[in-house]
């Protein structure tokens, strides 16, 4: 894992969730933006370095700037935004969606180690809890029963 991937998966469609949360970015600026996916399929593109400055001047008079600072953090710590930003021939792309720069292999390893690192928690959230062992009682022999019941009584009797 030290070494960046060198297959591609494509383009890295955006899943309900994904779009969900660009939702939710847009709805704090006065327009939307072209680096979000609008819908379901969309590809998930990496920002370009400093997005951010872009964004809060888009940002509505009512909204807040930790707001946007936490929805375009949920946006971008996501596992899919991590997948997209690992691959080989990912580009970081304007506020518009346009391809700016190839991401550095640096930053790209940081995402793949990101990326299975939450892929790993997911898996381990999903297994299910293991069965508590139920021990049955030893079943006793009629011998072992009366011999029992002797003894309880034998304690009885001394109490």
């Amino acid at each position: 894992m030290d070494k960046p991937w060198k297959i591609s998966r494509g383009p890295i469609a955006a899943t309900e969730l994904d779009v969900e949360k660009a939702n939710a970015i847009n709805s704090l600026l006065i327009r939307p933006v072209g680096v979000l996916p609008a819908k379901p399929g969309d590809p998930v593109l990496p920002f370009v370095v400093g997005l951010f400055n872009e964004l809060r001047p888009l940002l509505k008079p009512d909204a807040g700037v930790t707001t946007l600072r936490r929805a375009t953090a949920a946006y971008v710590h996501c596992r899919r935004y991590y997948f997209a930003s690992a691959q080989p021939d990912s580009m970081r792309h304007n506020i518009d969606g346009e391809p700016v720069e190839p991401l550095s292999e640096e930053d790209r390893l940081v995402a793949q180690k990101r990326f299975l690192s939450l892929k790993q928690s997911a898996a381990k959230a999903e297994e299910p809890e293991p069965a508590p062992v139920v021990v049955a009682a030893p079943v006793l022999s009629k011998n072992e029963q009366i011999r029992a019941a002797l003894l309880r009584g034998r304690k009885n009797a001394v109490s």
